[in-house]
């Protein structure tokens, strides 16, 4: 199966990496001519307009960074519908929409081809190791299709039910990521302020319940100061507000996500839209005075587990 990826940005160049990595023909396009020749070094074949990529490929993944990217892509006159036929499909790996995939989709599946939205979770550090957790919204034997594809690139991959769903989860888990980021940076604050030594603060709430994910990864770049964890505050501001349109779509009465969308939004207003998202926690270092920083931590997180060969995730009510 050759595979076309469109979208070479911090994750998709990683996730397209990986399908080069395990053995996988890929053909690649991005609006970045540098990004795309690395590719091209690093074994993949150079796309053409995404109309002759989903000619040329068996699948074509977007892994772009709005909707409306996504919407370009597929619907322009040389866009990827106009190549939609049976034994075609369209993956859609961005954080996207739900309503939007499924209206895109619906059209690529009237001409006959398959649709499935995967997008990911896990962190940029994880998809370059082939580590990542992906979701996946579409009919089982699509899910059946594009399940090689998909253990090329992650490790763990749940079928989530019809085209849309994983859409759903993906922004509903960056939802809570970013409640645990806005927290974990208050935290770190207080701890500061009252003198604590926040390497120990940092071990205090990796040992607790306390802990998460983000903690682990995002914490510890906050305080090497580099706040490098390859995403910006105009992504996070608009997978929120993406979750923000679901719930007021199914009339979920929200109280810490409005929150924290004026939390962002402030953010970008001081720093701008390409800010690192964990420097949010500049705002409290703008207010306090105080530096949210210890020794002894990275200035980026690397997934030290080896590969391993992706699996499906089997749900409680599947079992």
């Amino acid at each position: 199966m050759r595979i076309g990826f469109i979208g070479l940005g911090n994750v998709g160049g990683k996730l397209s990496r990986s399908l080069l990595r395990n053995g996988w023909e890929v053909s690649v396009r991005d609006l970045s001519e540098d990004r795309q020749r690395e590719l091209v070094r690093a074994g993949a074949n150079p796309g053409g307009p995404p109309v002759q990529m989903m000619q040329e490929c068996h699948a074509v993944i977007t892994c772009l960074p709005s909707p409306e990217a996504s919407s370009a892509v597929m619907e322009a006159d040389d866009g990827l519908l106009a190549a939609a036929v049976p034994g075609k499909i369209w993956m859609e790996m961005s954080t996207t929409d739900e309503m939007e995939v499924k209206r895109l989709g619906k059209l690529f599946i009237a001409r006959g081809g398959e649709a499935a939205d995967c997008p990911v979770s896990g962190g940029c550090h994880r998809a370059a190791t082939g580590n990542i957790s992906i979701f996946a919204g579409c009919e089982r034997s699509t899910f059946e299709r594009v399940f090689p594809v998909l253990t090329a690139m992650g490790r763990r991959i749940l079928h989530t039910g019809e085209l849309g769903s994983a859409s759903v989860l993906k922004v509903l888990t960056n939802y809570l990521a970013t409640a645990n980021l806005v927290t974990c940076c208050e935290a770190l604050a207080v701890a500061k302020a009252v003198g604590l030594d926040l390497a120990v603060a940092y071990d205090a709430i990796r040992i607790s319940s306390g802990n998460s994910f983000v903690h682990e990864t995002e914490s510890q770049v906050i305080l090497n100061g580099s706040r490098d964890i390859s995403f910006t505050m105009d992504l996070v501001q608009k997978d929120i507000g993406l979750f923000q349109a679901v719930s007021e779509r199914v009339g979920v009465p929200l109280e810490i996500n409005p929150v924290m969308m004026e939390i962002f939004r402030e953010g970008i207003e001081k720093y701008g839209p390409r800010e690192l998202s964990p420097n949010i926690v500049r705002r409290l270092e703008d207010v306090t005075g105080l530096p949210i920083r210890a020794p002894g931590f990275p200035p980026e997180m690397l997934d030290d587990e080896p590969e391993q060969p992706g699996h499906e995730v089997v749900p409680r009510s599947r079992g």
